[in-house]
């Protein structure tokens, strides 16, 4: 263990807090795409673009920041990864404080903002998270990834709040960028001044083949299988909540099944928080075991709400509740088995299991296909028991939770 991972102090680990706080700023595009579509008059075709794209960045862009992070190292190219984001936050407030600005031109500036938004917290993501590991003792590095999750958590919760009040008070949504500027710059600077003992690695010379090799091991294979059933559920989950209640209430509108995500969030918010300190105390497989049961007790209520005739709200915002509480730190979980169990590969493993998080982009088209096929909410709730029961599988696997002692997230 470094000197700096002894000396764990506020001024080293706040600079990469207010880091992980940035990170959640790619939460609010979804907020900004609706926003888009009143203001310009987009189809919800076009709208559902904006939304989707960023998870396309990650299979992009992972392997390239963990070569990045290899030649360069891990401080270096999360601090290109908050220039990245600084630039994405730039664009929004030329495109809306200019008048003279046309349409057309308002458009593309969003989406070049879009794209760099998605980008910097991909290469942001690849990099923050091993970043971690120069910092605090391998027992105390599942917690500390999960409190940077919290952080982010935050972010992604209260942006869009932030833009509704500015929204209705100024009529000046986009005002929320330059809050993200803000507080971009405040990170960039502080993480400048952040002196961070980074350990030197061994890996190989890295290449797109060999990155992908490492998937040829077991545990690798299995953790990130679970990132991409991670990712696939939360991003289905917030796509589809509001569309079981409008399923099950004839005549409801978007607007009135709004609040499900926001209670979604809520209790993902919830569930990090009590990962901070959960995760600290248990083992891997008693982690799994416990969240595993909850997501998987969070998708009978979904199936139940969709097939029992009459059946109350209260049902389907337990599976709500359920599901945010349980999948939030299996992100957590399954990252710090992997990079813990190849340490001295941790750069490519980061890289990798970033990847991973394409599983958003998959899991919710699989979800409204087969609900479409089906004729109702049944058919999502019933993809959903894919990753739940491989969550499950992974509770089964003592030689994967244990290989590692104590849980990391």
């Amino acid at each position: 263990m470094t000197e700096t991972q002894k000396r764990t102090t506020a001024a080293v680990v706040i600079p990469i807090f207010i880091t992980f706080f940035t990170m959640g700023f790619v939460d609010f595009v979804g907020t900004a795409a609706n926003q888009l579509k009143d203001d310009l008059g987009l189809s919800a075709g076009q709208v559902s673009l904006f939304t989707t794209m960023v998870f396309f960045w990650f299979f992009i862009f992972a392997i390239p920041s963990s070569y990045c992070m290899n030649r360069y190292g891990r401080r270096a190219t999360v601090l290109l990864s908050v220039a990245v984001t600084i630039a994405a936050c730039i664009f929004p407030i030329i495109a809306y404080a200019i008048p003279e600005v046309s349409s057309a031109v308002k458009l593309i500036l969003m989406v070049i903002s879009f794209i760099l938004l998605g980008i910097g917290n991909a290469i942001m993501q690849v990099s923050l998270n091993p970043l971690i590991a120069n910092l605090v003792s391998p027992d105390r590095y599942s917690s500390t990834l999960t409190s940077g999750q919290f952080v982010k958590a935050i972010a992604s919760f209260s942006a869009p709040l932030i833009a509704s009040w500015l929204g209705s008070a100024l009529h000046m949504w986009w005002l929320t960028y330059v809050l993200f500027l803000v507080i971009s710059v405040i990170a960039y600077l502080s993480l400048l001044a952040d002196k961070v003992e980074e350990k030197k690695t061994d890996a190989p010379n890295m290449s797109f083949g060999k990155v992908l090799g490492l998937l040829k091991d077991k545990i690798i294979l299995l953790c990130f299988i679970g990132i991409m059933c991670h990712g696939g559920m939360d991003a289905g989950v917030n796509t589809y909540a509001p569309r079981f209640l409008i399923g099950a209430h004839a005549g409801m509108g978007a607007n009135q099944a709004a609040y499900t995500t926001s209670l979604y969030f809520v209790f993902r918010t919830i569930g990090l928080a009590a990962g901070m300190y959960a995760l600290t105390k248990l083992s891997n497989r008693i982690s799994i075991i416990i969240c595993s049961s909850i997501v998987g007790l969070s998708v009978v209520a979904f199936i139940a709400y969709t097939v029992i005739p009459g059946a109350g709200d209260w049902i389907l915002w337990a599976a709500l509740a359920l599901i945010g509480f349980g999948n939030s730190n299996m992100f957590a979980i399954m990252y710090s088995i992997a990079g813990l169990h190849m340490p001295e590969r941790q750069n490519e493993i980061s890289g990798l299991m970033i990847m991973g998080l394409i599983g958003g982009a998959i899991l919710p088209p699989i979800m409204g296909g087969v609900s479409d096929a089906i004729g109702g909410q049944l058919g999502s709730a019933l993809v959903l028991i894919v990753p739940a029961c491989y969550f499950i599988f992974l509770a089964c696997r003592p030689k994967l939770l244990s290989a590692q002692g104590k849980a990391a997230a």
